[in-house]
């Protein structure tokens, strides 16, 4: 389960499916050295997004 402290680089590699979910959400620098220790909350505010909103999506 993908929860608000998981961060990107975790996703990428735990759940390479969920890729394009991150990227559906405006996510495009899932690639970039900063995101991989950023956490899905952090991720969420940085891109001015609901956090529940993308964790629902991302563990559906």
């Amino acid at each position: 389960m993908i929860t608000k402290d998981t961060t990107i680089g975790e996703v990428v590699r735990n759940y390479p499916d969920k890729i394009d979910i991150l990227m559906d959400f405006g996510m495009g620098c899932v690639g970039c050295p900063a995101s991989q220790a950023e956490t899905i909350e952090q991720a969420a505010m940085v891109h001015g997004m609901d956090v529940e909103d993308l964790l629902a999506a991302l563990n559906k």
